[in-house]
């Protein structure tokens, strides 16, 4: 198992969000390439950045912050917010990143997105992000509600040859109070894919949790900025 450190990008600032809530900002950093940096020397093999800005508006907004990171650190690199479309995708890996993540556009149109997974050669590329409040799929910057369950979209992802599927419990995000074990040892069933648990990781047991269920990696964010985590250790335990 991975533990994928986040980093979180606001106006080139690295911040994380309560449950998603652009007004329930915290700044944790001005240099995304020192923390970047720090998580490299910790031992993690990937991170996990969110473009904060273009989860919203659609639009990249920290470009050079991203290119960046890949360019100057070893860890590999996964990209969310504003994958929407082929261009977004191409763009994206122009900066360097090894992996993007879907969500939003993936709900709005699942036959773009099950094209895009199949593509030859973005095999080990792709990934789709499920990210629910109170059991409802969100979208857009987790603004809206989507028509589609957790449960639906997890079991066609079965069908398409994903890097990974990231699942988040909005409602624990930023919030330090264990991920969602439940819905997430579910998305692992159904899905059959390498998964991914987000959303409210704070402590070695709850990366001990998510091991015994079978998650292939942990994304580890506030708990670590908070110094709550030894990201080292973390490391030590995903890989043990």
């Amino acid at each position: 198992m991975d533990i994928l450190p986040a980093i979180d990008l606001r106006g080139g600032k690295v911040v994380r969000l309560s449950q998603g809530d652009y007004g329930r900002e915290t700044v944790y950093a001005d240099d995304p390439l020192l923390v970047a940096r720090q998580f490299s020397a910790a031992g993690a093999r990937w991170i996990h950045v969110v473009d904060l800005d273009a989860a919203r508006s659609g639009r990249r907004g920290n470009p050079e912050a991203i290119a960046g990171i890949c360019r100057e650190v070893p860890a590999a690199v996964e990209l969310g917010g504003g994958i929407r479309d082929d261009q977004a995708v191409q763009a994206a890996l122009e900066l360097g990143v090894a992996r993007v993540i879907v969500g939003s556009a993936a709900v709005r149109d699942w036959a773009w997105f099950a094209a895009l997974a199949a593509r030859g050669e973005l095999a080990g590329k792709v990934a789709l992000s499920l990210d629910a409040r109170g059991g409802e799929l969100a979208v857009h910057g987790w603004s809206e509600p989507a028509s589609v369950t957790v449960a639906e979209l997890a079991g066609r992802a079965r069908a398409l040859p994903l890097a990974a599927v990231i699942y988040t419990g909005i409602e624990r995000d930023g919030m330090l109070a264990g991920p969602d074990l439940a819905t997430t040892a579910e998305v692992i069933r159904l899905s059959e894919r390498p998964v991914i648990a987000a959303g409210g990781v704070s402590s070695l047991e709850d990366v001990a949790a998510c091991k015994q269920i079978g998650c292939a990696g942990v994304i580890v964010g506030r708990a670590w900025y908070e110094g709550r985590i030894d990201l080292a250790e973390a490391c030590a335990l995903a890989g043990a």
